[in-house]
């Protein structure tokens, strides 16, 4: 099984190689940011980003997409660990991109019996959802006022960003 695998990874060694890196960090990090991501596990979000361990909060779930929790992690990175800065990375060629919302809780709902509670937050086009992420979180009330938030799409063959605004027409 493959997470046996990430077991013996870490009894390999892994564990001893993560504490060695992370002594002597700080818990908030270093750059005052908070990056929202895909989980698709080809971006590498610290080699994308130039980034060293302890300097920003990595949120990762399916499209990179702003849900209540997200909402509720950000909240508290701000809150809590004093984080200012957002950027959203979404990506062309994400699997969000072929159902629907409706399609994927119809299919739940047949192969189970009932519908899932929660949304994908399918989305046809990465540019017009990383937008309307955008607004969503500049506009929260549970997040910081001074909340600054870039928006990109990742082309996930060329790793190229193109950044994103919030008064584009789609």
């Amino acid at each position: 099984m493959a997470y046996e695998e990430l077991i013996e990874r870490y009894e390999a060694g892994g564990g001893r190689l993560a504490k060695a890196r992370a002594e002597g960090l700080a818990v908030p990090p270093a750059l005052k940011t908070a990056l929202l991501t895909c989980m698709d596990s080809r971006i590498n979000t610290y080699t994308l980003f130039g980034l060293k361990l302890g300097e920003v909060h990595v949120l990762r779930n399916a499209g990179g997409v702003v849900t209540d929790d997200v909402i509720r992690s950000l909240t508290i990175s701000q809150r809590k660990l004093g984080t200012r800065d957002v950027l959203v990375v979404q990506h062309a060629g994400c699997g969000l991109g072929t159902f629907t919302d409706e399609d994927f809780s119809e299919e739940l709902a047949r192969e189970v019996g009932m519908r899932p509670p929660w949304r994908t937050h399918a989305f046809r086009d990465p540019a017009t959802s990383v937008r309307r992420d955008m607004a969503q979180l500049r506009h929260d009330p549970f997040l910081h006022p001074e909340t600054r938030v870039r928006g990109f799409v990742l082309d996930i063959e060329s790793f190229d960003l193109e950044e994103i605004f919030v008064d584009q027409l789609p």
